[in-house]
């Protein structure tokens, strides 16, 4: 097969509504190991497959986060969470990704910690599959389990960052999401129950037992939940705070074990 051009790849992306075809047609090109490869992914893209599942991975934090059909694809802003679990924790020892997805949030945390012990987990088989793959170079441990009940007994009361992406769209409103979540990423990743906020009670309530002496919970969550997910982090015996960027939207509540 002959070689695509750039135009027609950007002519055929931009007919299929990509916003930006350019950008997308140069990293079709550049991932494609073949013409006929690259064929294959400027079909699926057309027909309205993400990019990331398109691509076979996600850029986050820096790092290229392999993702696969049936896996959340991590979000830029979640990147803000990463930067505050940083900042507050600088020299943590012990990082636990809940509800890790794809385990960028573990991977991003662990290469920037020297050494830290890395365990992600998550409810859904694909997701602990995935993530295996993208924290497996920096050391970490994978987990198929419902929210603690998947971690190691051990860790209770030495995790100095517990970074849980819950899910956090209220169920009423998942219809609502763009298709490309919507169609294409697991409902048990999005539906955060009728206020969007299920899941992130759970967590807040056992992290204290889970938290060593001054370890943080940082949950990603929106501008309209934070106060009512900063209450249920202070109800758990945290003191909690909200951080939110200048210039990406992004809305993280974080609650530190006295």
């Amino acid at each position: 097969m002959p070689l695509l051009s750039t135009t027609s790849v950007v002519t055929a992306l931009r007919a299929a509504g990509c916003v930006f075809a350019e950008d997308e047609a140069e990293l079709i090109l550049t991932t494609a190991r073949t013409p006929d490869e690259a064929a294959a992914m400027v079909d699926r893209r057309v027909a309205g497959l993400p990019l990331e599942l398109v691509l076979g991975w996600a850029e986050f934090a820096g790092l290229r986060i392999t993702v696969e059909p049936g896996v959340f694809v991590p979000r830029r802003r979640t990147e803000f969470l990463v930067e505050r679990a940083l900042a507050t924790v600088p020299g943590a020892r012990v990082v636990v990704d809940l509800c890790c997805g794809s385990g960028a949030v573990g991977a991003a945390l662990a290469a920037s910690l020297d050494g830290a012990e890395l365990h992600a987990a998550d409810i859904d088989p694909a997701a602990v599959r995935c993530a295996r793959r993208n924290i497996a170079p920096h050391g970490g441990h994978a987990h198929e389990g419902d929210l603690f009940a998947a971690l190691p007994a051990r860790l209770r009361g030495h995790v100095d960052i517990l970074a849980a992406n819950v899910p956090y769209v209220p169920t009423g409103e998942v219809p609502l999401l763009p298709s490309e979540a919507r169609d294409h990423e697991p409902l048990v990743a999005l539906d955060g129950g009728r206020d969007g906020l299920d899941v992130l009670r759970r967590v807040a309530a056992e992290a204290p037992e889970w938290l060593a002496p001054g370890g943080c919970l940082l949950v990603e969550t929106s501008e309209r939940q934070a106060s009512h997910a900063l209450d249920a982090l202070r109800r758990s015996g945290l003191t909690a705070h909200a951080a939110v960027p200048e210039e990406r939207y992004a809305h993280v509540v974080i609650g530190t074990r006295p």
